[in-house]
């Protein structure tokens, strides 16, 4: 996972500061396209102005079209059933603890992807010509 971020409210302000962490892996270009479904967050002119000052092109999905997100779904899919169940969490630091080590720790460096040929994120990543 590129980019990512988390707070206690879901706002455009976590988009953007999530699109801001991907942009931050050199591996965005100019001309990039952000698809999303149909939120208001993603929809919003202030981050549609946040786009173009970034050259970044959004793509928005069509309504009732579930295939949209199936790799967004399947991302928080894999979060909860291989990682967040284990746990109970008494307060929102400790989850969010956890979900950083689930991406950072296992989900981007270790857990082996089908549409990477079984292989990790980052083990593709290293390979790909514009990684710095």
């Amino acid at each position: 996972m590129l980019g990512w971020a988390m707070a206690d409210r879901y706002r455009t302000d976590l988009v953007k500061d999530a699109l801001r962490k991907a942009l931050g892996t050199g591996l965005i270009e100019p001309g990039a396209i952000f698809h999303t479904d149909r939120g208001s967050n993603y929809t919003s002119d202030a981050f549609g102005r946040f786009c173009t000052d970034l050259q970044i092109r959004r793509s928005v999905g069509r309504a009732g079209v579930c295939y949209d997100n199936a790799m967004a779904e399947s991302f928080f899919a894999a979060l909860k059933t291989e990682w967040l169940d284990r746990f109970v969490f008494t307060t929102r630091a400790k989850a969010r603890q956890q979900v950083i080590r689930y991406i950072e720790g296992f989900y981007n460096r270790r857990r082996l992807h089908s549409a990477l040929g079984y292989r990790p994120l980052f083990e593709v990543l290293d390979e790909h010509p514009s990684h710095p």
